[in-house]
């Protein structure tokens, strides 16, 4: 019997106070057939900020990393948005989190910031 890996990638929002945040949680090691699945989902979410600017929590906690094509389309995802974020925090810990804000910064027009708390992403993102 082969193990099931579990992969996905999961949005919601939640309201701090007056600021309404993305929650994006990312598991496993994901494919390019998540991404087919979760891009109309982003889309949606990120349509109903309606000209706010967004601001979202990548929580990296289980997550594995991407397949190739994976990659290339989480690339994508964020050019394609680039400048509707206001500030994008990633909490996990992951020793690469912080080279990840570094290059987002190449490509985000908003703040990128790489926290080990939750609770101090959550201060900084309603901040």
């Amino acid at each position: 019997m082969t193990e099931n890996k579990r992969h996905i990638a999961s949005i919601g929002m939640e309201r701090f106070d007056d600021t309404l945040v993305m929650l994006l949680t990312l598991k496993g090691k994901l494919t390019h057939e998540d991404y087919q699945e979760i891009t109309p989902l982003f889309d949606s979410a990120v349509e109903k900020f309606q000209g706010k600017g967004v601001r979202m929590l990548v929580d990296l906690e289980d997550f594995d990393g991407w397949e190739i094509r994976a990659a290339w389309d989480d690339f994508k995802l964020g050019v394609k948005y680039n400048a509707k974020f206001d500030r994008i925090a990633l909490f996990g810990h992951k020793n690469w989190q912080d080279g990840a804000v570094k290059v987002m910064d190449w490509f985000i027009s908003g703040e990128t910031k790489s926290f080990h708390n939750y609770q101090s992403a959550i201060i900084w993102l309603t901040d």
